[in-house]
């Protein structure tokens, strides 16, 4: 792959230069966060006009109160600090285009309400109390539909008549008048019998009930429980697509949400909030309704799976309707998230039909996830699949009949898909983010419908996460390397085109360390086959190899940090050049189950996680001896979340491999984890005890041999303390002495405090020194 040169502005301040000379490696200095690194540009959107692209940022060396940025497109670029919210310069190209030709009008939300931006001038649409959202355009462009108050509206942009489009409400539904029996209806139709006077008020009724005044829309009731997450109004607005949630009874046996103790308050007392329930119990449900304009009348749009004779329950989501309205579309999945159907209900007939099924013998995922849409201007349906093994982006009719069209193949992902700024010019454009080539890099494609030929925008090495401007011929591009953090560039649309760094967001100190690009290397998997697992490697530096090593597990489980680009694990990446400027070896694995690799590497933890996840580690660790000469004794382990859940794994399952680990806001049973993650790959405790066995840790304690520090924050509503208090008591009553706590009463599962952060990594290092370094025992 070509490499791409940079052009650097220096129209703003001057960036830091690298000093002669660093200052030492510490913990003190590395866990300063973003007082080190610094704060890269966000939330990067252009301007209507597409004359400025407009960020939020933190300078070095300036107030950061203001992070309102934006700089020219045009060249010379520059750069302008913007007063904060301030309702003339912030970026408006979040908003909806009409869908008239020539892109000359937009409405967008500006605080809450509508404003209409046409070819330039602001025109306020809307200001109400209530926040308006999701605005969308008629299919004539002269009525902006939009969401209020859980209910869909229709705003008439020249005239400026207002129409609510539904009638949801909170509450029971009233009663229909009991029909009179027995002699009670004998009475009653005597009386309609003998008086003149009761036959002319029923007649009086009758037609009051038939004039204009009085509505004829059937509302739809819904529960205490039940909440409107979506609505999308038909661009003819005959119908409304409506996503109703509704939350499981927290109060209930099968339902119930863990009460978390907050330790340090501003009242001195301990208080509790209220968080998630555990994987198992029951879950909030979401229903789609089908919602006629005219009448009110709901159609709820729903299946049932038949599986091997067995009924899956299933949910739904709306997800929108075709260009000319005359199709909606709804995504239904099972609730073992092993299918899902995308379902097209035909328009006002309400035939439905299947033209897509989606299934995964573990679970549906993968970096597409639920990726759906009309392409604009079209009646086709675009969404993403990992049906080859790979999340490509595939397209199909909404008539059915024909086999859907991949768009895209390959042993490599499809990781996004945007439409271009204008409706891609009647769905001729797409934009894709892959790491085609090399799983380690993304870079960004405009895909051309009709010929199906992609051509590659960006080259640089490292990632690129790119927007686009209105006219489709500028791309804001946030490029970042494995040693330097996302920059803002700013490059024309075009293959070859040379970007233009505009930020420069590092400190003066950061900048004047060293810092290097891990050598990723390929580890011979425990398992054969020719597999192999990606890992970044650092080699001691600076100081003689000491034949000690340490392995980072990473968390989140579907995460990838084998990669070329800046890690999120920034703190950990700057620990691990400490580490080898101690004579350290470190290796940072992709094991099976991270993302980037395809479906196979994701679902090979299916029903056993600390299965092939655990055994990549451990061939890590034998690769670390036959291949960097490190003393197989002296090994340590590492890593928070999924990666402290591993640690325990390792330490507890695999005895002699590692002599010590740390094991931070660590996952100790699965059982107490939340549901939307766990069930998909470990299914439901109460069906599937033995995947939860096998895969937690707290089963395993009387196997830990080498020296364990845990640390976990207190009000962790992520992973929650009470995992690591349950596996402390299990320690306890097993009578293991070789292991530590730290517990930091105010942090969650992300730590805050650069304080927090510096006590924790002390501690693994004076684990490591102790256990493993040189002076170990």
């Amino acid at each position: 792959m070509r490499r791409m040169a940079f052009v650097t502005v220096l129209s703003l301040s001057p960036f830091a230069a690298a000093a002669a000379q660093a200052p030492p490696l510490t913990v003190e200095s590395i866990m300063r966060g973003p007082d080190l690194v610094g704060t890269a540009p966000f939330n990067v959107q252009f301007s209507a006009d597409g004359r400025y692209a407009h960020f939020r940022w933190r300078q070095p060396g300036v107030d950061t109160l203001d992070q309102d940025y934006r700089v020219t497109v045009a060249p010379p670029q520059r750069i302008e600090r913007l007063p904060r919210n301030a309702v003339d310069t912030i970026p408006l190209a979040n908003g909806v285009w009409s869908p008239a030709p020539g892109l000359r009008r937009q409405v967008i939300l500006l605080k809450g309400d509508l404003w209409l931006l046409d070819q330039g001038a602001k025109r306020r649409l809307t200001q109400t109390p209530g926040a308006e959202s999701a605005p969308a355009w008629s299919a004539d462009g002269r009525t902006v539909y939009f969401t209020r108050d859980n209910n869909a509206w229709a705003l008439d942009v020249a005239r400026g008549g207002l129409a609510q489009l539904t009638d949801i409400r909170r509450g029971p539904a009233p009663r229909p008048p009991i029909e009179p029996t027995g002699q009670k209806k004998a009475l009653r139709d005597d009386q309609r019998a003998l008086f003149d006077f009761i036959r002319r008020q029923l007649a009086d009724e009758r037609l009051r009930a038939d004039t204009d005044t009085v509505s004829t829309v059937k509302p739809l009731y819904l529960t205490e429980r039940q909440n409107v997450t979506r609505l999308a109004v038909a661009p003819d607005g005959r119908f409304v697509l409506a996503t109703v949630t509704e939350r499981a009874r927290g109060d209930s046996a099968e339902g119930r949400q863990v009460q978390m103790p907050v330790w340090v308050t501003q009242s001195g007392y301990v208080e509790t909030q209220q968080i998630r329930t555990k994987v198992g119990d029951a879950q909030s449900r979401q229903r789609v309704a089908l919602i006629e304009v005219a009448t009110g009348k709901a159609t709820w749009i729903a299946r049932d799976s038949l599986k091997d004779s067995l009924t899956v329950a299933t949910q739904g989501s709306g997800v929108g309707f075709s260009a000319t309205g005359r199709h909606a579309l709804v995504r239904i999945t099972s609730d073992d998230y092993e299918d899902a159907w995308l379902v097209v209900v035909d328009l006002p007939s309400l035939v439905r039909r299947d033209v897509a099924h989606l299934h995964d013998d573990a679970w549906l995922d993968g970096p597409l996830g639920s990726t759906a849409g009309w392409l604009p201007g079209t009646e086709t349906i675009y969404y993403g699949s990992e049906a080859t093994g790979y999340a490509h982006l595939y397209t199909v009719a909404a008539t059915g009949g024909a086999p859907p069209r991949a768009l895209t193949s390959g042993k490599w992902e499809v990781q996004q898909v945007d439409l271009a700024p204008d409706g891609g010019g009647g769905g001729r454009t797409l934009y894709l983010h892959t790491n085609e080539g090399d799983f380690g890099q993304v870079h960004f494609y405009a895909l051309d419908m009709a010929s199906g030929r992609r051509t590659q925008l960006t080259s640089a090495e490292g990632r690129q996460d790119v927007v686009v401007s209105p006219d489709g011929r500028t791309l804001a591009v946030l490029h970042s390397t494995a040693n330097h953090p996302a920059e803002l560039y700013i490059q024309s649309a075009r293959t070859g085109a040379m970007p233009v760094k505009v930020t420069e967001s590092a400190t003066t100190e950061f900048l004047s360390y060293d810092w290097i690009k891990p050598e990723i290397v390929m580890i011979p998997a425990a398992d054969g086959g020719g597999i192999q697992v990606p890992a970044r490697l650092y080699r001691p530096r600076g100081a003689p190899a000491n034949g000690a090593a340490v392995i980072f597990v990473h968390g989140a489980g579907y995460l990838q940090n084998v990669h070329k680009w800046w890690s999120s694990y920034y703190r950990e990446y700057m620990f691990h050049h400490l580490l080898a400027s101690r004579g350290y070896t470190v290796l940072d694995l992709d094991y099976r189950g991270s993302a980037g690799l395809g479906r196979d590497w994701r679902t090979a933890i299916y029903r056993h996680m600390g299965g092939l996840d655990l055994d990549d580690q451990i061939a890590g660790a034998r690769w670390l001896v036959s291949t960097m000469h490190v003393d197989s004794s002296r090994i340590g382990i590492y890593g928070g979340s999924y990666g402290g859940f591993i640690t325990l794994m390792a330490l507890f399952t695999k005895p002699g491999v590692f002599a010590a680990g740390a094991a931070l806001r660590p996952v100790t049973d699965w059982a107490h984890y939340n549901h939307p993650y766990t069930a998909r790959i470990l299914n439901e405790p109460q069906s599937d005890s033995v995947a939860y066995q096998r895969s937690s840790p707290i089963y395993f304690a009387q196997g830990l041999v080498g020296r364990l520090l845990i640390c976990h924050g207190m009000v962790d509503d992520n992973v929650h303390f009470q995992d690591t208090a349950r596996l402390i008591q299990r320690l306890i009553e097993l009578g293991k002495q070789n292991w530590e706590v730290a517990v930091y009463p105010v942090e969650a599962h992300g730590f805050r405090r650069n304080d927090s952060w510096t006590d924790e990594y002390r501690r693994i290092l004076k684990l490591f020194e102790e256990a493993i370094g040189r002076g170990a025992r």
